[in-house]
């Protein structure tokens, strides 16, 4: 009667062990690499206290869009990108972010100085139609380019990590990634375009978020 119950017991220790060493591999590792929304794409110019004008929606006439301080008039530009987050070849809701890059093209640079810093901010703007107010709505997370842009930057991408905001974003279940894009106050003021193109280098020119999560 002992060596079949040995037997029993030993083969179900084995299963035991096979089922625990599957248990440590590692997750599967996904990628996601999502264009900005054109339609939604847009900058609110401040011209004067509480003077705004608003120009969102990208088309043949309209190929960029434009942050920081213009130094010919001191009017002030923040730039706003729509990434969708939902749909086929998206972030899922339930996905844990390992890291996110967004890649802007920068067209043209104006400054007196030999850089422009620039900030990188989290939002949400639901619906995605600009208003005022979202020139100085309230943001959720931020990060800085680095090294701040400058002449050499012109006719390049620009990959800047935002891991951190796209954490943020999954964790309060945002539908959209969207930023905001604007000068570093304090510090050199200079105006960047940013290539928002509709033509067909758009997938090559156009703001592109890469996400990687499991």
């Amino acid at each position: 009667m002992k060596t079949p119950l040995c037997a029993i017991l030993t083969m179900f220790a084995i299963l035991v062990l096979t089922g625990c060493g599957g248990s440590n591999s590692s997750p599967q590792i996904f990628s996601a690499s999502i264009l900005s929304d054109p339609a939604f794409d847009g900058d609110i110019e401040l011209t004067l206290p509480s003077t705004y004008t608003i120009i969102q929606g990208m088309s043949p006439s309209v190929q960029s869009v434009l942050a920081g301080v213009d130094p010919l008039t001191s009017h002030e530009f923040r730039a706003f990108l729509d990434f969708p987050l939902g749909g086929a070849g998206g972030v899922p809701s339930n996905a844990i972010i390992d890291s996110a890059t967004l890649a802007i093209n920068i067209r043209s640079i104006q400054t007196n100085f030999s850089s422009i810093p620039i900030l990188i901010d989290l939002v949400s703007f639901q619906p995605p139609k600009l208003i005022a107010t979202d020139f100085n709505r309230s943001l959720l997370a931020y990060t800085r380019i680095l090294p701040p842009v400058s002449q050499v930057d012109v006719g390049h991408n620009i990959v800047v990590d935002v891991t951190s905001l796209m954490a943020e974003a999954q964790f309060r279940g945002l539908p959209d990634f969207q930023v905001r894009i604007l000068n570093d106050f304090g510090t050199s003021p200079g105006l960047i375009e940013i290539n928002d193109t509709t033509g067909i280098n758009r997938p090559s020119l156009a703001p592109l978020l890469t996400v990687t999560y499991h």
